[in-house]
């Protein structure tokens, strides 16, 4: 097994190799590619890597989270850190290959196979999509995109160490849309125990919707999006803040908010984490972040509703995230801590498809998108008072073109609706934004660093160990 993988995923490193020699029946295929996915997440380096965290000048000072608010580079690959997820990303990948390949090599297994070849080629696709775009320049709309990407596996590892080439973007984006494209008309007659741990024809086109919206083809966003519901309705699919959450009890609603039987969670990841514990770092959500941002006024003339907590300022949460502990040693409590994290979501793809509409340049249906998850996220919502319109999003951003205030609109929503969940940092490599974080030293004075467009910090340094197999590292 290549390098990628080596401390990547326990599930499939786990998996008997006499086992993966022998895949030789559907059941089979359909059991490896469960170990498609990444075991660990991106919580930590994609939401501290943005403007949602901030000094607070108190707390613990818990790695990585102190090198990653000021991005630097990280060597271990210890969970909750970059090379963690690159290694997972790479063993979920190695897991798609054999299965792929399996079912290049047994034509006997027919038609029945096909649904979880396309599982493969999905999770294939989604776990090079954002390792390009986390360890790679960002993909520019209309650009050359001649940078250096990442290396693109797609076959199975037969020599411990092997070269690798990291491609250009362009190729790399190539690829994964080739697999997406090829993937997905495929998933239609997949049958799965949980659905939502697997790519299913609404996850891959809420994929879709994501990785159109990075290329800009704003037709295809909307028609992934719409694909996902008859008439491409969200109305009562998403996310239900001000409604049932509302009347739950906050252990009852951080329960739900991740369960497999939610219309609104469309792709769910089992990963070892602990990023639930990070509430009283130093470096994470704060009294300014609280306040200002997480319970600011929006363009929609209210803020949203959460269920945002406090342990005592400057420490707050979100309260999302519920670990699981998975034990296994009672008698010496060892165990491993375990985060089910939505990965892909109906709110994600209604304000994906908002986008699209803007820059397609239809804009009552931006505005009702819009509209749709106002509604949700404001408490006790009054459409004389509340509806999304253009001269409250020109008033609220001091704009004055009607396709900016509703850009504007689209990325304050999305970054309040997803506030610790990471994809704020996939918004501002996107849009080129610039991040500042406040430093607060000893004497408990305040300074200010940025993070700007064409820092090369901006993209994560490849891992070390990628040095055996010759992959580049990225400029510093």
């Amino acid at each position: 097994m290549f390098f990628f993988a080596l401390s990547g995923c326990e599930k499939y490193l786990d998996q008997n190799p006499d086992m993966r020699a022998e895949i030789n029946t559907v059941d089979k295929v359909k059991r490896l590619v469960t170990d498609a996915y990444p075991g660990h997440n991106y919580l930590a380096m994609m939401e501290t890597y943005s403007d949602n965290v901030e000094d607070k000048g108190v707390g613990n000072l818990d790695e990585p989270l102190r090198s990653l608010y000021f991005w630097e580079d990280i060597d271990d690959d210890d969970t909750n850190t970059p090379t963690a997820y690159w290694n997972n990303c790479y063993a979920a990948i190695a897991a798609a290959n054999h299965a792929l390949q399996a079912i290049e090599e047994l034509p006997e297994l027919g038609d029945e196979v096909l649904p979880y070849k396309g599982e493969a080629l999905l999770a294939r696709a989604y776990a090079h999509f954002m390792l390009v775009n986390l360890f790679a320049k960002v993909y520019e709309i209309g650009g050359a995109n001649d940078s250096p990407g990442i290396p693109y596996v797609t076959e199975p590892e037969t020599v411990v160490i092997k070269e690798y080439d990291r491609g250009t973007v362009a190729s790399v984006y190539d690829q994964i849309r080739r697999d997406l494209e090829e993937g997905l008309p495929l998933l239609a007659d997949g049958v799965w125990e949980v659905p939502k741990y697997h790519f299913t024809p609404a996850s891959a086109n809420a994929f879709a919707s994501r990785f159109y919206l990075f290329t800009g083809e704003w037709e295809k966003v909307v028609s992934s999006a719409n694909a996902i519901f008859a008439g491409g309705s969200f109305v009562g699919k998403i996310r239900p803040y001000n409604s049932t959450f509302r009347e739950l009890s906050y252990e009852e609603t951080r329960i739900r908010y991740s369960k497999a039987d939610q219309e609104f969670n469309l792709l769910i990841n089992e990963t070892y984490s602990t990023y639930a514990r990070f509430t009283g770092s130093r470096y994470a959500m704060g009294v300014d972040i609280f306040q200002n941002v997480y319970n600011g006024r929006t363009a929609a003339g209210a803020p949203f509703y959460n269920f945002g907590l406090s342990y005592g300022p400057p420490h707050y949460t979100t309260y999302i995230w519920r670990e699981h502990f998975h034990v296994t040693n009672a008698a010496a409590n060892i165990g491993f801590p375990m985060l089910m994290v939505p990965v892909l979501t109906t709110d994600e793809v209604l304000l994906n498809r908002a986008e699209a509409y803007v820059e397609l340049g239809n804009y009552p249906a931006a505005i009702a998108d819009l509209d749709l998850m106002a509604s949700n996220r404001i408490n006790n919502y009054n459409p004389n008072t509340h509806a999304v319109t253009l001269a409250k999003s020109k008033e609220h951003f001091d704009v004055t073109t009607d396709k900016e205030a509703l850009l504007e609109t689209v990325l304050e929503f999305k970054r309040l609706a997803f506030i610790t969940e990471g994809l704020r940092w996939l918004d501002i490599i996107r849009k080129g934004l610039t991040v500042t974080h406040n430093v607060i030293d000893d004497q408990g004075a305040e300074t200010f660093v940025e993070l700007t467009p064409n820092d090369p910090r901006r993209v994560f340094q490849i891992p070390q160990s990628a040095d055996l197999s010759n992959v580049e590292s990225n400029p510093r």
